[in-house]
């Protein structure tokens, strides 16, 4: 895989350089190329971040955030069983909890949601920071839902950080998750207020809570571009 020339290495995280010492120089710094490839094309285009990280994998598979990268870009190609191998791997070389919801979530995406719910049950979800268990508790909340318990859903998701006012990264999707709940039982209005509030709390745009809000209440989005849109008999409607 071709690799930009404006790509050092230099840009991981000095944990990971810290990891690829002990690879000789010229390999660590081929890995480290491969790693930033896969972090910069992981949103944007995760099949060719996969590859890079297949790359990665190939001359360092010994090296823990070798692993975990290559579990992210597994996952994000919704190769679920590898990722979670991958996962598995890397948690056993580090010797890090912080895959834990992850792997989980990898559970569900391979169809077995039950063993999700009794990963959300193990010691270590209490070694997770509070971002890792929100994190937890969305995946087993996602896997009451798999199991067609949408009522134990709403009731997983309540907890003190759902009700806090404080805004963290994880409180819009927290909400949106709550909301999405509500509605799956039948609270519209509650769902409503939820979704408003996610709306509030999403400042880098991680959720569609605007558009979920916009559909509860019947307004309807059109491309003005498109050319089958026509304007004409829209404002007749009106």
């Amino acid at each position: 895989m071709p690799i930009p020339d404006d790509v050092t290495g230099e840009e991981i995280d000095r944990s990971v350089r810290q990891e690829l010492m002990s690879l000789p120089k010229t390999l660590a710094e081929d890995v480290a190329k491969n790693l930033v490839m896969v972090a910069r094309l992981l949103d944007e285009d995760p099949e060719r971040a996969y590859a890079y990280s297949r790359t990665a994998l190939r001359l360092a598979s010994r090296v823990g955030a070798v692993r975990e990268a290559a579990g992210f870009a597994a996952y994000g190609v919704a190769k679920y069983a590898e990722a979670l191998n991958e996962f598995r791997a890397a948690k056993r070389m580090t010797g890090s909890t912080h895959l834990w919801p992850i792997m989980a979530d990898c559970e569900r995406g391979i169809g077995r949601p039950e063993r999700a719910l009794a990963m959300a049950g193990e010691p270590e979800v209490k070694r997770l920071d509070r971002a890792g268990q929100v994190e937890m508790r969305l995946v087993a909340a996602g896997a009451r839902r798999d199991l067609g318990q949408p009522d134990a859903a709403v009731v997983t998701l309540q907890s003190s950080e759902l009700s806090s006012t404080a805004v963290h990264p994880w409180t819009a999707r927290l909400r949106y998750a709550y909301a999405d709940a509500l509605l799956s039982v039948g609270r519209e209005s509650e769902a409503r207020e939820w979704f408003a509030k996610a709306l509030e709390a999403d400042q880098g745009g991680t959720t569609n809570a605007s558009d979920r809000l916009a559909e509860l209440d019947g307004i309807e989005f059109v491309d003005a571009l498109d050319p089958e849109w026509d304007g004409e008999a829209a404002e007749d409607r009106d």
